[in-house]
Order: structure tokens, then sequence, then C-alpha cells
């Protein structure tokens, strides 16, 4: 018919069209293997660059200026030698402290007074606390816990032998230790009486301490240690402020409670 054009149609052949789509699958298994090795490659080159997270890392900080220095994870902190001052000071006041808590424990049974019994509850728990981290203090620094005293003064103890009330009882070497003859007391003592001998005794206690950390601090190339300076100024601080507290509740009865009303008028 004229004008009349027939319309051609083109098809592919299976084969060709099957061929196509091999090659299209095959460039995306060739992809995804060369992603797979390119996210590996990464993974390793930052594993090696970085520490593992259970790794430590040592950092030395740098002078003023100066960057820091990352050191290797077998780096290992050296204690400072400890002075012979450190060691007798850490020795002495664990044998102070013990005669405190001594004196705290006969609280229960010697007196009703709730302010004391509180005062001495504290006491106890801070110093047998404290008992606790110098005897650690020593014993990783390879020192014994007690000093070698033979019931005689150790001559290596210049500045606490001034303050030695009864130099053949090794209890005495420390300042402000309560004597055998106070501590006879106070275990007779009830009520009142018992108050102000505790009282009284817990301040001379404390005021030794004191002494013993300003003994420490005065000599020279002691107290240099960063654990043993902190412990030292704390308790300082601590046994300051309890003595304030004792000598205010002194204050509320400044009598003698062993005196009777008809022998303070004589």
């Amino acid at each position: 018919m004229p004008g009349y054009a027939p319309r051609l149609k083109f098809r592919r052949s299976p084969s060709h069209s099957k061929h196509n789509r091999r090659k299209a699958v095959a460039r995306v298994r060739t992809l995804i293997v060369a992603s797979i090795f390119a996210s590996s490659l990464s993974i390793s080159a930052r594993a090696q660059e970085a520490p593992a997270a259970d790794t430590p890392v040592v950092v030395q900080p740098g002078a003023p200026g100066k960057p820091s220095k990352t050191l290797p994870s077998s780096t290992r902190a050296t204690l400072l030698q400890p002075s012979q001052a450190d060691v007798e000071f850490m020795q002495g006041m664990i044998m102070h402290h013990a005669q405190a808590i001594e004196m705290t424990a006969l609280i229960s049974s010697h007196t009703e007074n709730k302010d004391l019994r509180s005062l001495g509850a504290r006491i106890s728990s801070s110093q047998s606390d404290e008992i606790k981290f110098m005897k650690r203090w020593l014993a990783v620094r390879g020192e014994p816990i007690s000093m070698a005293m033979p019931g005689t003064p150790d001559p290596k103890m210049p500045d606490m032998e001034k303050h030695m009330d009864h130099p053949a009882h090794p209890m005495a070497l420390m300042p402000g230790m309560l004597t055998p003859e106070q501590m006879d007391a106070l275990r007779k003592a009830k009520g009142a009486e018992f108050d102000h001998l505790f009282l009284t005794g817990m301040i001379q206690h404390h005021n030794g301490a004191l002494i013993m950390v300003k003994d420490l601090f005065d000599t020279a190339g002691a107290g240099q240690d960063a654990e043993l300076f902190n412990f030292a100024t704390d308790a300082d601080n601590t046994q300051r402020a309890e003595i304030r507290i004792m000598q205010g509740m002194l204050e509320k009865n400044p009598a003698e409670p062993d005196k009777k009303p008809s022998e303070e008028k004589r």
C-alpha cells in the first residue's frame, strides 16, 4: 500500500543478553572484593598506628613550652626512696594512733556522754583507717611496720628523745602519748571524771602528733614523698580541728570532776 512503512522490531538474542548480565555481575563482584580488601587494609593500618583499647598509654609531660612524650607501655614508675625520717615517722605514728584507739575503746563502758561518744567514734574510725594506710605505705617500700626498740631510746631519733617522759618505756618515745600511770587512771575513771581525763589526755595526745609532723617537715630531705606529705598535712589539719572541739567540750565543764562541792569551797 502506498505510504505504508512497516514497523521493524529488533530483539537481542538470548545468548547476547546472558553474556552482558554475566559481565555486569562479574564487575559488581570485583568491586565488592576490592572494597572489602581496601577496608581491611585501612583497618589494619589504623590498628598498627593506634594502641589497643586495653593497652595503657604512658605520657611524660614535656618541659614548659615542649610537647609531651608518649612512652612505651612497658614503662613503670619508680617509688621515691623514703628517708629514714619518713620511715620512722610512719612507724612512730602507727604506735601513736594505736594508743588513741585504745583510749577511745574505753568510752562505751565508762561514760554516757553522747558528744564524747560521737567524738570517740570519729577518732577511732579515722585513725584505724590511717593505720592501715601507714602499714601499706611501709610494706610497699619494704620497711618494717614497727620500730626496732628493745626498751631503750633509739640513737637515730634525737628529735624524738627530747619529748620522752619515760625513756625506758618504748611507748613513751612518741610525743604526747599518755604514760602508763595516765592510762591506768583513765581506765579506773567513770562518768564526768572519765570525760575530763579523756579530753585532757586526748588533747595532749593530739598535740604530740602535731609535734611529730613538725619534726618531720623540719628534717632536711624528709616529707618529699607525695603520699606521706598529703597524709601528714591532713593529719595535722584534722587533729588541730579535733583539739578545738575538745577544748570547747572542756569549757562547758571547766571544774575538775573529781572535786566535791565541799572541797571546792575550802
